[in-house]
């Protein structure tokens, strides 16, 4: 008889690594929490994933706005900062991929899209945080959402329905071929971009995430278990290259999520033109 997940989630949260139950392993319990406010029964809550991608968007906004809010043509330092980073996406994701015509109105829906993601990325790393909402796959399916309707709703505007999924379809293939390459190349434009654009971002962040905490609570559980000093020492070696690893990971996500969005956008146009 297979144990009841309830029961094993419940015995993993309370293994501690002082409790003298083993080494507490990361598992489905590192990315749940306990609900703040609600009933977790209910699905009516707010948790701590939720207040972190709060906390996160407020301090983006918070950002830009201190940075712009009274904007000098000599910047200063914050306003310097914020306007190297918009204008790097601007110019070399934007423009690059969509076209500076055509791209320039989807300029603030990529920016927002990659400090955002970026920010609760390093979540991760923050003290008391300590963990990265987009390892909870409903936030990269949210943002994903976001993206599919996006082009979608650009190709249909510009080439109609019709236009639309003929745009999808190779020209000049023999039709034996057509018969199998058409289905393919429709799922990959309505369901294969958008799962993978979520799951790349999911994944990079949960895998990352347990990673660093399989070492971080190595690196106490072998200095308390009387293991070691140097095997403690190690993993916290491991813990630290890890993390600036992660780092990379975090900005590199960011920039792959925003330049494959702009890269459907600007795919949309050029099928249209």
């Amino acid at each position: 008889m297979s144990a009841d997940p309830t029961q094993v989630l419940a015995f993993e949260t309370d293994c501690h690594i002082f409790d003298g139950c083993g080494f507490p392993a990361p598992g489905l319990h590192s990315f749940l929490f306990e609900p703040i406010w609600g009933d977790g029964d209910s699905n009516l809550y707010f948790n701590k994933t939720m207040l972190l991608a709060l906390l996160g968007s407020l301090v983006v906004v918070a950002f830009f706005w201190a940075a712009f809010r009274k904007p000098k043509v000599v910047p200063g330092k914050l306003q310097m900062v914020a306007e190297t980073g918009y204008d790097f996406i601007r110019r070399g994701v934007v423009y690059e991929t969509i076209g500076k015509k055509e791209g320039e109105k989807y300029v603030p829906l990529v920016v927002s899209l990659f400090f955002f993601i970026w920010m609760m990325n390093l979540m991760e790393i923050l003290p008391v945080a300590a963990f990265p909402p987009m390892s909870r796959f409903a936030f990269p399916v949210a943002l994903m959402l976001m993206v599919y309707v996006t082009y979608n709703y650009v190709s249909i505007k510009e080439m109609g329905l019709g236009g639309y999924f003929s745009s999808m379809i190779p020209k000049g293939v023999p039709v034996f071929i057509l018969v199998i390459l058409a289905p393919v190349e429709i799922l990959q434009y309505l369901i294969v971009r958008p799962f993978t654009l979520a799951v790349r971002l999911f994944a990079n962040m949960f895998a990352g995430h347990i990673l660093i905490a399989v070492f971080t609570i190595a690196t106490w559980y072998l200095f308390q278990a009387g293991i070691g000093l140097l095997f403690s020492a190690t993993s916290f070696v491991l813990t630290i290259a890890l993390t600036m690893f992660e780092l990379l990971i975090q900005v590199l996500q960011a920039y792959i999520f925003t330049i494959l969005t702009a890269q459907y956008i600007g795919g949309a146009w050029e099928a249209a033109h």
